[in-house]
């Protein structure tokens, strides 16, 4: 049976002189690398946890190693963009990857210096410490609901293509739906507002996606619902397992509430969390169910009409 012990956190930022009011954010600005290295060791202590659980990959938090500051407009933020193979959220990871033989995928906040563009991205790392890829968040969102406003595209552009460079880890032929090869299975990513349309898990699954780690940030009613709801139907409608992580409660000043409720789904439900931890998610998932019969009867690839709709998986 192939077996993969996956993980991924749901945590907020631990900076603790994070200011009580607004308006006092900028005097935050040369406290930046403050900010990136309390959340950097944070999560060392998380992925350390993980590997003493046997866990052989786990995903970090979207924009893991700050404050979600997309809640408001505040140029400061702009200098926490970094490389996506060279920054220093980059490397850290990687030497924990290495240490600890498990691969990590790492959403980080990315300054493409070749361009000077940004990006929302999260980099997956190898048990060896290579760094096998990256994936640029391709939906970005802007507005509001009932608890807070969201302006990301104040800091960071819609993924381009091409992703990556070519590469034998890099499978699939749609490049704005990179599929990574990595030492614990076929990963792809698909990032927080990412989720909602329809075609990405699609394509996910096409290039041959067997586990797609979804990191987001995300609050308010509906996301609420829809939060228990998507992942399950796309794992059974395209025979995947899903890892979605929220984060878990609020940081200073803005105080919104993150809802948490992290959880793994396959085709067939969720396993178990195996975790005591509240910050981290532990599941053991069975890569086989996704090359076997499904327990439904349903044979989605063989049964589609794509003279109607186009083709699926």
């Amino acid at each position: 049976m192939t077996t993969v012990r996956a993980a991924m956190t749901q945590t907020v930022s631990v900076y603790p002189h994070m200011p009580d009011d607004p308006a006092d954010l900028p005097s935050l600005a040369d406290h930046l690398n403050d900010i990136r290295d309390a959340n950097l060791h944070h999560h060392a202590n998380l992925i350390e946890a993980a590997a003493n659980a046997g866990v052989q990959i786990v995903g970090l938090g979207e924009l893991f190693s700050a404050p979600y500051f997309a809640l408001e407009r505040r140029a400061i933020w702009r200098a926490l963009a970094e490389d996506a193979f060279e920054g220093p959220t980059v490397r850290f990871m990687a030497d924990l990857a290495t240490r600890h033989g498990l691969v990590i995928i790492a959403p980080i906040y990315e300054l493409d210096h070749t361009t000077g563009r940004r990006f929302n991205t999260a980099v997956v790392i190898d048990a060896d410490g290579a760094v096998l890829g990256r994936y640029r968040k391709l939906h970005i969102p802007r507005g509001s609901n009932e608890q807070g406003r969201f302006d990301e595209l104040f800091y960071y552009e819609p993924g381009d293509v091409p992703q990556n460079e070519p590469s034998p880890a890099i499978l699939g032929d749609n490049p704005h739906f990179p599929v990574i090869q990595t030492a614990a299975g076929r990963i792809g990513v698909a990032i927080c507002y990412d989720r909602h349309f329809e075609g990405v898990m699609r394509e996910l699954a096409r290039a041959g996606a067997q586990i797609v780690f979804s990191p987001a940030v995300t609050f308010g009613d509906k996301s609420r619902r829809m939060w228990e709801l998507e992942f399950e139907v796309d794992a059974a409608r395209h025979n995947l397992f899903i890892a979605g992580s929220n984060r878990l409660g609020s940081e200073r000043p803005w105080n919104q509430h993150y809802f948490g409720a992290s959880y793994f789904v396959g085709p067939n439900g969720r396993p178990p969390n195996l975790s005591t931890n509240p910050n981290l998610v532990i599941a053991d998932l069975d890569l086989d169910q996704l090359e076997a019969a499904d327990p439904s009867g349903w044979n989605l690839s063989r049964d589609a009409r794509p003279d109607l709709y186009g083709p699926t998986t």
